[in-house]
């Protein structure tokens, strides 16, 4: 997959993250395929599993979201692929928030019908062992390789302000954290507490709904061109309020709007022609350095001739296409 498509700031950042997701994906195979091993009869390793499970969705829908992305425009996408990211946001979401409702229902049902769960022994090496301390050390295998991945994912999601990757750091700080309470779940049963395993299954499937819907309400936002939102936050980002602002004292009279489309920022000033020469990389209100996020404004002039298209390759008429120059930070 080329890489030519992207701005040159972020390229060396988008290679790390397409090579980190692949190793996210073969250790929560890894993890999945262990903890289905030592399941048992437990409703807090059920959980755990399907979460880990989930886990697969963002890596693998963000490594398609990229691979599309990075295709040039065409006759039938004359806008180019830039939302496919958010696409991708979209369906890891609804994935996310779906499961977690599933998982909720499941654990709500068995605590309402006092079902015991029971968690037996294995023989090993003519030996009774019990399954408790293999759902342990299972769950403490499937803490480790989150972690590590998740901390690595973040400051990489901030700099290529992606939210499918972002989506998927949260994800494996969910997953360890469900790991933590599927410890709390499984030893709560050795202790006699039957009530213990449903419990935490239901309190890690609350913290997925949760998760999900946040993350369903960004997703949304942005496919119905809404205002650009902070990475994994609601509220409106800083940098879209301030660059609406810059542009519309740049050109008095006219009224801009500024709208998400994945990972870049498009702007648009109604009612104002263009100012010549007009340097787009110097209006970003925000770090010179992200300034790739910006990657076009549109003018409508007052005389109604037709809008105008200002990228970092200067001005043309209003043209559907995205100039793959555009964005070079060069």
């Amino acid at each position: 997959m080329s890489l030519d498509s992207f701005p040159e700031a972020i390229r060396d950042d988008v290679r790390r993250a397409r090579r980190l997701e692949y190793w996210n994906i073969g250790w929560t195979i890894s993890i999945i395929i262990v903890m289905g091993l030592a399941m048992g009869g437990s409703q807090t390793m059920k959980t755990a599993w399907v979460e880990d499970t989930l886990g697969l969705v963002p890596p693998i829908a963000f490594l398609i979201a990229l691979r599309i992305e990075a295709k040039s425009h065409n006759t039938l996408f004359p806008f180019g692929f830039d939302r496919a990211q958010g696409l991708a946001f979209l369906i890891a979401a609804v994935a996310l928030a779906g499961v977690g409702a599933m998982l909720l229902w499941d654990a709500a049902s068995t605590l309402i019908a006092q079902e015991h769960a029971m968690v037996g022994s294995i023989r090993i090496l003519g030996r009774d062992i019990w399954l408790g301390w293999i759902m342990i050390a299972a769950q403490l295998y499937s803490i480790i390789p989150p972690f590590i991945i998740g901390r690595m994912e973040l400051p990489l999601a901030e700099r290529l302000q992606d939210e499918v990757l972002h989506t998927d750091a949260k994800m494996n700080k969910a997953n360890w954290m469900t790991g933590v309470a599927g410890l709390g779940g499984v030893i709560g049963l050795g202790m006699g507490w039957w009530w213990a395993d449903s419990l935490a299954a239901a309190l890690i499937s609350i913290d997925i709904i949760r998760d999900g819907w946040r993350a369903l309400h960004i997703a949304s936002a942005e496919l119905v061109d809404g205002l650009p939102r902070k990475l994994g936050g609601t509220e409106a980002d800083p940098d879209a309020v301030a660059l609406a602002e810059r542009l519309e004292r740049a050109h008095p009279g006219g009224k801009a709007r500024v709208r998400d489309t994945g990972r870049y920022m498009r702007a648009e000033v109604v009612g104002a022609d263009p100012q010549a020469p007009l340097d787009i990389a110097a209006l970003w209100p925000g770090d010179p350095d992200r300034c790739w996020r910006l990657a076009q404004i549109s003018f409508v002039p007052r005389g109604g001739i037709g809008p105008i298209m200002v990228t970092r390759a200067g001005v043309s008429p209003s043209a559907p296409s995205r100039p793959e120059p555009s964005r070079s930070t060069g």
